[in-house]
């Protein structure tokens, strides 16, 4: 079972818009400086039950507070252990509310990430990787907490047509390319 530590149902900070944020416990990176060392232990923080993911769903389909998304931090939603749970989770999200966006922070790079790891990658929107590097510590960045963590733009939001490949289909072939442009609030 995965541990989460804080559910937010209503934020403006952890991606753009209104949003779902769920902070889930286990991360390997443990990087020093981290702002949320308490999530850390995989055991930390308090089961996610299925009434919780309940209460997530049916946060995300409210109409009464709109929400543009979910976004997915942590501890590492990407840690070996919660990968299945996520990638449950993600998946869910996809076929229920097709019409939000997934955002996710991992302290893995997206070149090193197992052929799970991509499976949960292959239904979320934005990935923000990287470990917190306390020596390249930023607060102007977009999202992000220090200069060596780059933020992907895996999907194309509806209507926005291109010939370029995406990050996804190029990250699968082998060839991972940077994000080309930032979004508007800082996140570490």
């Amino acid at each position: 079972m995965m541990h989460i530590h804080r559910y937010y149902d209503v934020d403006i900070v952890n991606g753009p818009g209104t949003r779902c944020t769920l902070f889930v416990a286990g991360c390997e990176h443990q990087c020093r400086g981290c702002y949320n060392q308490s999530t850390w232990r995989l055991d930390s923080g308090v089961p996610f039950t299925l009434a919780m993911e309940e209460q997530l769903i049916a946060d995300l389909k409210d109409r009464r507070i709109p929400r543009q998304g979910l976004s997915l931090s942590g501890g590492d939603p990407l840690h070996p252990h919660n990968v299945p749970h996520i990638r449950r989770l993600v998946k869910r999200v996809r076929r229920e509310c097709p019409d939000k966006d997934i955002w996710l922070w991992t302290g893995y790079q997206l070149a090193e990430l197992s052929a799970a790891q991509r499976e949960v990658i292959a239904e979320i929107d934005v990935l923000i990787d990287g470990r917190f590097i306390e020596a390249e510590k930023d607060a102007r960045l977009l999202w992000r907490g220090s200069r060596n963590q780059k933020i992907w733009y895996l999907r194309q939001p509806q209507g926005e047509h291109t010939d370029q490949h995406s990050a996804a289909s190029d990250a699968q072939q082998g060839y991972p390319q940077r994000a080309s442009r930032e979004c508007p609030v800082q996140h570490q």
